[in-house]
């Protein structure tokens, strides 16, 4: 495994490898979680790796697994203490979609819907704040300024000189309406979106009001791929106290053909640069 490998994604190939030796053994979660005394909840979060696994988990897993080739027990403990090494995102303190973060830091490519704001991966200071206080009333300034630092910490991926994430983007004409901040916020901010969507591994498309009724009403969600094919595609549901991950297949293929739907019924990429450049140009006035 490389070694620049983050550890949430090595909890998930850790995670799906135990999966594999489960199934190999003919064995269910439940039976699993009684034969440890364990949970069979358990069982799931380390499976798919939204649980750190500890090395003492692997080798009890491997016992009941009846896993007699030593190289492979002491690979997998290996992985396991990989995994409980820290990612840049715990420097922050508790970030509560530290998950999702450790995806996207991993992730070659990301497809993202969204119905109400611009991505935190194109957004300004200005804009990142104004939209975090709106959004948490009640939190202190310094939680704010935490979460702008991380949301600035994340675009470093945009920017990265070599394997930039490859951002697929589809706005709702709500995103560019939607005064955050104030006019001269959003000029900013539009200002910026249509400069980035130049880059060659960025793409934005604008879904106008014009469209009525489309695949993308239910709501925003997230396509993550990975570089690496053992990886498996992650859609990601952001919610306002849990987070949903999906990764069975049938699920992304879903929400794979949704967003082709998307991105059809969407202005072209040339179209859309000049919406968001005439929004922006509004806003200036």
């Amino acid at each position: 495994m490389a070694s620049n490998v983050n550890p949430t994604v090595r909890r998930r190939r850790l995670g799906q490898e135990l999966r594999r030796l489960r199934e190999l053994k003919g064995m269910t979660a439940e039976e699993v979680a009684e034969r440890l005394l364990v949970s069979q909840s358990k069982i799931s979060r380390l499976e798919n790796g939204r649980r750190s696994i500890s090395q003492r988990d692997v080798r009890d897993l491997c016992g009941v697994y009846e896993v007699e080739d030593h190289r492979i027990v002491d690979s997998l403990m290996q992985m396991a203490k990989d995994s409980r090494q820290q990612g840049w995102w715990h420097a922050f303190g508790d970030i509560p979609y530290s998950v999702y973060i450790g995806l996207e830091t991993d992730a070659a490519s990301l497809r993202v819907y969204e119905p109400q704001m611009v991505p935190g991966l194109l957004q300004t200071p200005s804009y990142a704040e104004a939209l975090i206080t709106g959004a948490l009333p009640e939190a202190a300034s310094a939680e704010i300024d935490k979460r702008v630092q991380v949301r600035l910490r994340r675009q470093e991926r945009i920017h990265a000189e070599e394997s930039p994430l490859r951002l697929w983007a589809v706005l709702d004409e709500s995103a560019l309406r939607r005064i955050v901040g104030s006019r001269d916020v959003m000029r900013e901010q539009l200002e910026q979106l249509a400069e980035l969507s130049q880059m060659p591994h960025v793409t934005v498309q604008v879904m106008p009001f014009a469209m009525g009724a489309h695949p993308g009403v239910n709501g925003q969600y997230a396509i993550l791929e990975f570089p690496d094919a053992a990886d498996s595609s992650v859609v990601y549901l952001e919610g306002v106290t849990s987070d949903l991950y999906l990764e069975k297949a049938n699920d992304v293929q879903s929400y794979s053909v949704m967003y082709e739907h998307l991105r059809a019924q969407a202005l072209n990429v040339g179209q859309s640069r000049e919406f968001i450049i005439e929004a922006a140009k509004e806003y200036a006035r």
